[in-house]
């Protein structure tokens, strides 16, 4: 038994009625004494209140506030729970020392910043800081322009912050992140040193540091070790399956003798690999800790009993997982649909049929949300909610066609269809390396008045005086627009979108955005619906149409009732009554590059105990591919492993369309199509 509490006191009056709070897995935990705890804890299962409640018992048991480190994923996260604490306890909420890691690695970092070698007052930079001084780094070790594409700072900070946080070798990184570079992985490691040099030089550290000064502070120095290992008793971290590896070693040095840890997680809901968490914290857990005590929270208050039994179905599919089962407390319902439609455009209006239905029903916007594996699904969906005057928010940040690369690539298309657009001209060549705004404008100056289309075919590149790399970049811009002014392509929209990515943009993404596979899937997505229009004046009208509309109530606020469209990354810790996933095909869920299907697994699982009472799982017959062809595609492989039974199957016929601009909530706030939320800040969705 721990000695640090002594045993528990049964029996004695307290404060809080634990026994009345908690049901008995949750109790179990909370009344634990001490030693490593592994909380296993079920979607809708009550962690957070485990947490606060555990946390509260220690407090009540002699444990000083003081002595305890609450380490959560978000500041919201620790900000409710310490409240709660408050509350419950009756103690200030600031006397458990609670907060991200980031946070608690800057406040343990101001105290012992000089034992490495920072002064307490030392700078943190934000993102776009640590890209300005890996670009300074990058120009140190390479001060001449190379003779060859190199990465960009932008790209550079992404693959230094992936090595540092998962622990992997560069070369490692860079064959998932950006293959095309792994022969300059002696170069970039030489730039990475230098940026290291320049930040100590500067006294600035980046979010990374937070991390990883923090863990070379305890690995280094044995008496701050000590010393912090004694100041806290306890440490309870939440989200344990997302933590990576640096999170889980610092996790494991600030142990003290005692060893009282407790993380509470579902390794059932691991989804963030491709962020650097790493599945084996949480799974070898009671491995790498002897007498570790495993709890189980396994009942679930948020699903009906229907919608638990199609999820556990499938999650039992995956191997390597600690098995469990949710069970509901709330009673039997309706049983979850398996839709299959014929094709996208009907999936869109079948589903924004059933929205209206179930409003009918009586059921609030607000509950219900349509979910899907990436935000490029969602295209069909969100013509179709504009076109019905259905509002709805993005929870992903950004509407498709307001996402950055959209606009990269329509630019080139605007440009083509109107050569006099000289906000197209000017977003297009900002991409060439050499073109700032002083030499656009002074490019766009010398194409003289009229057509600068037919201007810039006919000229040669080395006539307008600029300098070199700007020269360079001219020849092979002014090809890529000429071929995009042929008849074909001019009446092909589809193809041109497909003529810029391949010859320029995909290898431009790769260099300069992060996530540039999935932006380069969503540019994929978008050209199969610009396949259905006639031409490329056609399609650029009706794109700027629906953006128009999408953002003509931007007045709205968060009090308007709005559908939520989600990935299902973005969907984690919430819930709705009402779900809806899309695109549940092989191919799109998972992924058609999927390495880690039990990853993909769990991302279903995610999706599907998002909903209380109702869930439809559709899923297309088929999808035009871009030969104009319509090829078959299979159920996910996700709905044909589930036993029979459990799915109430739903065959839709081909749908009408629904008349432009209907009218379908009649509320005079509906006039307009919805409001935007914005996403995380480490969403990939930008704008520029």
């Amino acid at each position: 038994m721990n000695q640090t509490l002594g045993p528990i006191q049964r029996g004695r009056q307290r404060r809080i009625d634990y026994e009345g709070d908690l049901n008995p897995e949750q109790l179990a935990a909370v009344m634990h004494p001490g030693g490593p705890m592994l909380v296993l804890a079920g979607a809708g299962s009550g962690k957070t209140r485990t947490l606060v409640y555990r946390v509260c018992r220690l407090i009540e048991d002699g444990v000083p506030p003081g002595k305890i480190l609450l380490l959560t994923f978000t500041n919201k996260a620790s900000r409710e729970m310490l409240e709660r604490v408050a509350r419950l306890g009756d103690t200030g909420p600031d006397r458990v020392m609670g907060g991200t890691f980031h946070s608690a690695g800057h406040r343990i970092l101001r105290r012992y910043a000089e034992s490495i070698g920072y002064s307490p007052r030392f700078s943190i930079m934000d993102r776009e800081d640590s890209v300005d001084l890996m670009g300074h780094a990058l120009a140190d070790i390479e001060p001449e322009l190379p003779d060859r594409r190199s990465p960009k700072p932008r790209l550079l900070t992404t693959v230094y912050s992936m090595v540092i946080n998962t622990g992997r070798e560069l070369e490692s990184v860079l064959a998932d992140r950006a293959p095309q570079f792994l022969d300059q992985a002696p170069m970039m490691a030489s730039v990475f040193r230098r940026y290291l040099e320049r930040k100590r030089d500067a006294d600035l550290m980046d979010f990374d540091d937070l991390l990883l000064n923090w863990l070379l502070l305890l690995a280094q120095h044995a008496a701050v070790r000590q010393e912090l290992s004694r100041r806290f008793d306890h440490i309870l971290v939440d989200e344990y399956q997302d933590t990576n590896r640096l999170q889980a070693d610092i996790v494991e040095k600030m142990l003290g003798p005692q060893r009282n840890l407790m993380v509470v997680g579902d390794d059932a809901q691991s989804i963030y690999g491709f962020r650097g968490a790493d599945f084996e914290n949480i799974l070898g857990f009671p491995e790498r800790h002897e007498a570790c005590t495993v709890f189980r929270l396994e009942t679930n208050y948020r699903s009906r009993p229907e919608i638990l039994a199609v999820a556990n179905a499938s999650i039992q599919c995956n191997q390597r997982q600690f098995r469990k089962e949710l069970r509901a407390v709330r009673p039997g319902g309706e049983m979850p649909r398996s839709v299959s439609v014929p094709g996208p455009e009907d999936q869109a209006r079948w589903v924004a049929d059933e929205i209206l239905r179930l409003r009918e029903e009586g059921l609030d916007l607000e509950d219900m949300a349509v979910l899907y594996r990436n935000h490029a699904h969602s295209i069909d969906l969100q013509v179709e909610l504009t076109r019905r005057n259905i509002p709805f928010r993005v929870r992903s940040g950004l509407r498709f066609f307001e996402q950055r690369h959209i606009k990269d690539v329509l630019a080139h298309l605007r440009f083509v269809d109107n050569p006099r657009d000289e906000v197209s001209f000017a977003r297009m060549m900002k991409l060439r390396s050499g073109f700032g705004p002083r030499i656009t404008a002074r490019l766009w100056s010398a194409c003289g008045p009229g057509d600068r289309l037919q201007s810039l075919v006919r000229s040669d590149p080395s006539g307008y005086g600029l300098a070199r790399p700007a020269t360079r970049e001219l020849g092979p811009t002014i090809k890529l627009l000429e071929e995009l002014g042929t008849p074909r392509l001019l009446g092909q929209p589809g193809e041109a979108i497909r003529h810029v990515v391949e010859n320029f943009y995909q290898g431009w993404a790769r260099d300069n955005l992060e996530n540039a596979s999935s932006r380069v899937e969503d540019l994929q997505q978008l050209s199969l619906f610009a396949d259905a229009q006639p031409d490329v004046s056609t399609f650029l009208a009706e794109v700027t149409m629906l953006t128009d509309l999408s953002g003509e109530d931007q007045t709205g606020g968060p009090e308007d009732e709005c559908l939520t469209l989600s990935t299902t990354h973005q969907s984690k810790g919430l819930e709705w009554k009402a779900v809806f996933v899309l695109w549940v095909s092989e191919g799109r869920f998972p992924g058609p590059r999927s390495d880690d299907i039990e990853e993909e697994r769990r991302l279903f699982y995610v999706a599907m105990t998002r909903a209380k009472d109702h869930l439809a799982l559709v899923h297309p017959q088929m999808a035009r591919d871009r030969y104009q062809v319509d090829v078959i595609i299979d159920p996910s492989r996700f709905l044909l492993e589930l036993p029979h039974g459990l799915l109430d199957d739903l065959v839709v016929k081909p749908l009408l369309p629904a008349p432009e601009n209907l009218a379908a909530l009649p509320e005079g706030r509906y006039d307009m199509p919805g409001f935007l939320l914005p996403g995380p800040a480490n969403d990939d969705e930008d704008v520029n």
